[in-house]
């Protein structure tokens, strides 16, 4: 009998040792935070969020000093006119890779406390529905639409011809 209960015991601790938390088992690439022109109080974190478990969580917040608040968002079309709405958490399904990215889900970045300086990284912190955290260091990059960027190419090209 104690040999069996020894075993039953043994059998869920191990269990609980094997069954990870959000923040190990996910997996963040290509995140960035983007660098706002002087004065722009405000500015968005994007990354790929990959969820290597077998057990769905969900991205509930963010913590960073760099602002006085970071909130989950999404772009919703409503009225033919494109929406950002806060959202309570971003679903990541098991085994599944979730976008956040410029129109869709993203990070808001409100009442910055310092510039973001493109090339330098910001601390950043991801909470997860089950309480774990995940400590990221978020490249701040200085983006321009690929429009202008073609339209500067291109006007380059003319004039050293």
């Amino acid at each position: 009998m104690r040999k069996m209960i020894f075993s039953m015991v043994l059998f869920c601790f191990s269990g609980w040792l094997h069954a990870g938390t959000a923040a190990e088992s996910v997996m963040v690439a290509d995140a960035y935070v983007r660098a706002v022109p002087p004065g722009q109080p405000n500015s968005a974190s994007f990354m790929v969020i990959k969820n290597h478990s077998s057990e769905s969580f969900a991205l509930v917040g963010a913590e960073s000093a760099v602002a006085k608040a970071l909130e989950l968002h999404t772009h919703t079309m409503k009225d033919g006119m494109m929406r950002m709405r806060q959202v309570k958490q971003i679903e990541l399904p098991a085994g599944d890779v979730v976008k956040l990215q410029p129109g869709g889900l993203h990070v808001m970045v409100i009442g910055l406390q310092q510039k973001l300086v493109p090339g330098e990284q910001v601390d950043m912190t991801l909470v997860f529905s089950d309480g774990s955290k995940l400590a990221l260091k978020v490249p701040v990059v200085k983006l321009q639409l690929k429009m202008q960027d073609a339209g500067m190419k291109h006007d380059m090209k003319h004039k050293m011809h």
